[in-house]
């Protein structure tokens, strides 16, 4: 079998290296190259593959018809184009890091503690034209507890769930090609946009009034980016709780006071 492999971040990585290990020959690797720490840049590179733009895939796939399998996407950042789509002979099929249909787009992990949900999960999907709303293969779900997971939290467990689907995917796609789909309306759901998820991290006079305050605060806590905040003079303060001071304290840290 071969792929277009399209990914970013650690797990993206580790996940190019145990693809070329199952016996899977990657043609190309679409990552964020333009950052000079990409580790997926940097496994492509060890291993010899080529690193090229989107753009690039989509001229590389018209001009070999027939010969790309799969085109996979692991928290691949760019909406996937028509080449990249119709063209490989098993389809598209992107890893999102939530329930699909219900969330779709970014938010999942701060939506996830905001809602108070008692479930979590990872999704796998064929791509079409719009974002996150291809036939499903398959929803893997697990449980959590939204009263002490924080975004970045609740990021871990969902990427450890992701690998582990993603290993699932492919190599049921190299023994059997294209595969069924879940008899879901994936174009229901909730959208949210990076715009709108930034929006939600402000803390209103409503919100310093509710009981769900802590909630906010852990929903948006995902360091370095700027979490749950108020805003004063034209700066962003960001909010943290105990709870959350607790788990970042040295546990070869003696308190002083």
């Amino acid at each position: 079998m071969k792929m277009i492999y399209m990914g970013r971040k650690k797990q993206s990585a580790d996940l190019l290296r145990w693809t070329i290990e199952q016996g899977i020959e990657v043609a190309t690797v679409c990552t964020d190259n333009q950052f000079e720490n990409s580790p997926t840049a940097k496994a492509a590179e060890e291993m010899g593959i080529p690193v090229i733009s989107m753009e690039e895939a989509e001229e590389y796939v018209n001009d070999h018809p027939g010969e790309i399998d799969l085109v996979v996407s692991y928290l691949y950042w760019r909406k996937i184009r028509k080449p990249l789509i119709e063209g490989p002979n098993y389809g598209c099929i992107n890893f999102h890091p939530a329930i699909l249909p219900d969330w779709k787009g970014c938010a999942g992990y701060n939506i996830a503690i905001l809602k108070k949900l008692p479930q979590w999960g990872v999704t796998a999907h064929y791509v079409d034209e719009t974002i996150d709303t291809g036939k499903i293969i398959r929803v893997n779900r697990f449980d959590f507890d939204y009263k002490t997971a924080t975004a970045q939290s609740l990021e871990k467990i969902t990427q450890d769930e992701l690998v582990d689907l993603y290993k699932q995917i492919v190599l049921e796609v190299k023994e059997k090609g294209r595969l069924e789909t879940l008899d879901v309306d994936n174009s229901k759901g909730t959208y949210i946009s990076r715009k709108q998820m930034n929006e939600m991290k402000k803390i209103t006079e409503e919100d310093l009034e509710s009981e769900d305050l802590d909630i906010k605060v852990r929903a948006f806590w995902f360091p370095p980016y700027d979490g749950a905040y108020i805003e004063k003079n034209g700066k962003k303060y960001t909010l943290v709780d105990n709870e959350i001071l607790k788990t970042l304290v040295d546990k070869d840290t003696t308190a002083l006071f």
